[in-house]
């Protein structure tokens, strides 16, 4: 059984001129990566497209130690996103084809290994909510980015270990979001703050951390390697403060490069 399992979403980000490149994506994916190019065993649990850019997925997470076995082939199109660039180099997201990813839900088959992994962390994923309540039924460890998710039906937060969230720059919000975050349920609330770092709490710890200042090249993913660092660090026993720091250090490493982790041109 993995050490981590991540359910939900893959794409395909496409960058605009005068980028011109894409690269495969997706929250549940480049955390699975992360989680992997950090020395744990990860799995991936997902639908792509009958296409190349589905074999595309496969074969990148192959290439990066993910075990991809229970991914599933729909007769439709892989995920998708396109991403402007204005002449500042900022991104923008023009459009979203969640394709193959949307309705998916795992298998018996496939719940099976899930419930046996030691952590499970979900992406986007338009079930309502139903594989969170199962985790946190069975008492799995489970944490979810809820800025992923636009439908506030397929955010909640009862029960998870660990609930994800990100405030941009706006401390004031970022605040207001552990508040909320814990109110609802949350065991533990980890809120990240652009340029003002980040910070986390269970409603007695508390911890926050600066950010890492690097030449930034695409900030594309840099929140999920955040959570890979974090649930890598937590894994291995860390305090608030440790855990924040190492997503914090794999997340600048990754506004290094195009996408949420490194891959060829």
């Amino acid at each position: 059984m993995p050490d981590f399992a991540t359910v939900g979403d893959n794409c395909i980000d496409r960058y605009g001129p005068p980028i011109g490149r894409s690269v495969v994506g997706g929250n549940a994916v480049n955390v699975a990566v992360q989680l992997a190019r950090l020395g744990c065993a990860a799995a991936y649990f997902g639908a792509i497209g009958d296409d190349a850019d589905g074999r595309r997925t496969v074969s990148v997470l192959a290439a990066n130690g993910v075990d991809g076995s229970a991914i599933r082939v729909a007769p439709t199109v892989t995920a998708y996103t396109e991403i402007a660039v204005d002449s500042d180099g900022e991104r923008h997201m023009v459009h979203e084809e969640f394709g193959a990813c949307a309705g998916y839900r795992p298998s018996a088959a496939d719940l099976k290994h899930i419930l046996g992994a030691g952590h499970v962390h979900i992406g986007w994923l338009n079930d309502g909510g139903t594989l969170r309540r199962r985790l946190v039924g069975e008492g799995v460890s489970v944490s979810q980015d809820i800025s992923v998710n636009a439908e506030a039906k397929n955010r909640g937060v009862d029960g998870l270990d660990i609930a994800f969230a990100s405030a941009g720059s706006d401390r004031a919000r970022a605040e207001a979001l552990i508040a909320d975050l814990l109110k609802e349920g949350a065991k533990l609330a980890v809120v990240t703050c652009g340029v003002l770092g980040s910070l986390a709490s269970d409603g007695q710890t508390r911890a926050e951390a600066t950010i890492r200042a690097v030449p930034v090249v695409d900030t594309t993913g840099a929140g999920d390697s955040f959570i890979a660092g974090f649930l890598s660090a937590r894994r291995g026993g860390k305090d608030l403060a440790a855990c924040l720091a190492t997503g914090r250090d794999v997340s600048a490493q990754t506004c290094t490069h195009l996408g949420g982790f490194p891959q060829p041109a």
